[in-house]
C-alpha cells in the first residue's frame, strides 16, 4: 500500500474515534497511511453520557478524551474544522470558516484532500421545524449543548432559592435521551437538597412529553411501562400521545391550543443527521439527513466514500434479520466502526470489503441510579429476554468501559477509572457551579 493513501474521517464521536483510532494504531505508526481525524470540538465524550454532562453528576476531566494528544498517542493527527462542502471530483472535502472566543476569524476555509473519506459525523434531535424550537429550547447533542444546558439549570434553582419559586423543567421527547436525563435531574436534585437547600424537591415541577403512545417506544411494553412507573415515583409528570406545534419563552403548546409551561424547555424528540450531509457531494441521503450506504458501508455513488454510525443509513439482509435501517445506537457505530477498521487497510490495497452484518446485542436502558432496563437481542442463551436491576445498571456500566478500553488499552483504561473513582471521594457528587 502506497504511504500517499490519505484517510480522513469526519466526526469524532464513537465510531469516528473508534476507527482513527484503530487505523492510526495500525496503518498509520506504520508510513502505510496518513490518518486524519476532523472534528469541530477539541475533545470527546461518550455520547450516552451527555445527560449526565447536562445534569452536572459527571466529571468530565475523567471522562473526555482531548483529541490532540490522542492522536499522538496512536498515530494519526488531528484537524479542526467543521465541514462544509464535499467536491469528489478533486477528492477534497471543504471545512467552513472558524472564529475565535472574540468572534473574529480565526482560520479561512480550507480543504483537506483524500483517498479514502469517512463520513462520522454522528447525529442531532429533529426539531421537526417547529416555530421556536430551535430558539427557546435547550439540547443535549453536544458536550457544549450539555454544559450549556447545566449553567442555565443552575442559574434556575438559584432563581428558585432566592425567589422560593417553583422551578419547571419540560423535557419534550420520551426516547433514551429524554428519559436518561429525566431520570439523571431526578438524582442531581436529591443530591442537591443536601447542599443547603431541602425545600428544592419540593419546588421541582417535571415534566416528560411523549408524542407515541409510550416513554421508550423502541424497548418491550413493559419495559416502557415499568420506566413510566419509575418516572412518575419520582416525580415526574409524563404526557403521553401528546403531540407539540411549538414553543415560546413560556413553554409548549400542544395541538390542542394548550400550553404546558416551563422555564427550562429541552428538545430530545427526532434524530437525524447533521444538516450539512443533506445531499452533499450528490450522494443518496434520506429524509433524516442520513447517507444511504451499501452492505460494504460504502456509497453507491462513490466507493471511495463511505458512511457509518448514526449519520448513515444502512440496510442489513440476512436470515433472521427485519428489512428495515439500523438504528443510530453506539452498539451498531462500535461494530460498524470495528468491521471498517479490520477491512479498510486491504481495500485500499485492492481487496473487497466483506459485508458488514450487524449482531444484535439488545439494548439497555439506565435510569440513573434508580434502576435500569434490558432488552436481550437476537444472540445468547436468552434471545429477547429482559433484565432489569443491579445486573441491567451493571452491563449499560460495561458498555462505557469497554469503549474506554477500545481507545486506551486495558492498562489506561484501568488507571482512569481509579482516578475517576478517586476524584469522586474528595468532591461533591453534583457540580455546584
Amino acid at each position: 500500500m502506497s504511504r500517499a493513501n490519505r484517510i480522513v474521517i469526519v466526526g469524532g464521536g464513537i465510531a469516528g474515534l473508534m476507527l482513527a483510532t484503530r487505523l492510526g494504531r495500525t496503518l498509520g505508526r506504520a508510513g502505510a497511511a496518513r490518518v486524519t481525524l476532523v472534528d469541530s470540538h477539541p475533545t470527546h465524550l461518550w455520547k450516552p453520557m451527555l445527560h449526565t454532562v447536562a445534569a452536572g453528576t459527571c466529571d468530565v476531566a475523567h471522562s473526555q478524551v482531548a483529541y490532540l494528544s490522542h492522536a499522538c498517542s496512536n498515530g494519526f493527527t488531528y484537524q479542526a474544522g467543521r465541514m462544509s462542502g464535499l467536491d469528489r471530483e478533486r477528492r477534497e472535502i471543504v471545512l467552513e470558516e472558524m472564529e475565535g472566543h472574540d468572534g473574529k476569524r480565526l482560520l479561512g476555509e480550507r480543504r483537506v484532500p483524500y483517498d479514502a473519506l469517512v463520513l462520522a459525523l454522528g447525529s442531532q434531535a429533529d426539531d421537526a421545524s417547529l416555530p421556536g424550537v430551535r430558539d427557546v429550547c435547550h439540547f443535549i447533542d453536544s458536550q457544549p449543548q450539555a454544559a450549556e444546558f447545566n449553567a442555565a439549570l443552575h442559574c434556575e434553582a438559584l432563581r428558585s432559592a432566592v425567589n422560593d419559586d417553583a422551578l419547571r423543567i419540560v423535557i419534550a421527547g420520551g426516547g433514551t435521551t429524554g428519559v436518561a436525563l429525566a431520570a439523571e435531574l431526578s438524582r442531581t436534585f436529591a443530591m442537591a437538597a443536601g447542599y443547603g437547600d431541602p425545600q428544592i424537591c419540593e419546588r421541582l415541577k417535571l415534566t416528560l412529553i411523549e408524542r407515541g403512545p409510550r416513554v421508550l417506544g423502541a424497548f418491550p411494553p413493559d419495559v416502557s411501562a415499568s420506566t413510566q412507573d419509575q418516572l412518575e415515583q419520582l416525580g415526574f409528570r409524563v404526557l403521553t400521545d401528546t403531540r407539540v406545534v411549538c414553543a415560546d419563552r413560556d413553554g409548549f403548546y400542544r395541538d390542542d391550543g394548550q400550553l404546558i409551561p416551563g422555564d427550562l424547555l429541552v428538545w430530545a424528540a427526532g434524530v437525524k443527521a447533521p444538516d450539512c450531509l443533506r445531499g452533499i457531494g450528490g450522494l443518496t441521503t434520506n429524509a433524516a439527513n442520513q447517507v444511504v450506504v451499501r452492505a460494504t458501508l460504502q456509497t453507491a455513488q462513490d466507493e471511495r466514500i463511505f458512511a457509518l454510525g448514526d449519520c448513515a443509513s444502512f440496510m442489513p439482509s440476512g436470515v433472521g434479520q427485519d428489512e428495515c435501517a439500523l438504528p443510530p445506537t453506539a452498539q451498531v457505530a462500535t461494530q460498524q466502526a470495528a468491521h471498517l477498521g479490520r477491512h479498510l487497510g486491504a481495500w485500499l490495497e485492492g481487496r473487497a470489503i466483506p459485508p458488514f452484518a450487524y449482531r444484535d446485542p439488545g439494548a439497555l436502558m439506565s435510569l440513573s441510579g434508580y434502576n435500569a432496563f434490558g432488552a436481550l437481542g437476537r444472540f445468547g442463551f436468552f434471545k429477547g429476554g429482559i433484565v432489569r436491576g443491579r445486573f441491567a445498571q451493571w452491563s449499560h456500566a460495561m458498555l462505557y468501559r469497554r469503549h474506554q478500553h477500545a481507545l486506551h488499552g486495558f492498562a489506561r483504561a484501568t488507571v482512569l477509572l481509579g482516578a475517576e473513582k478517586l476524584g469522586g471521594l474528595r468532591g461533591p457528587r453534583i457540580r455546584l457551579a
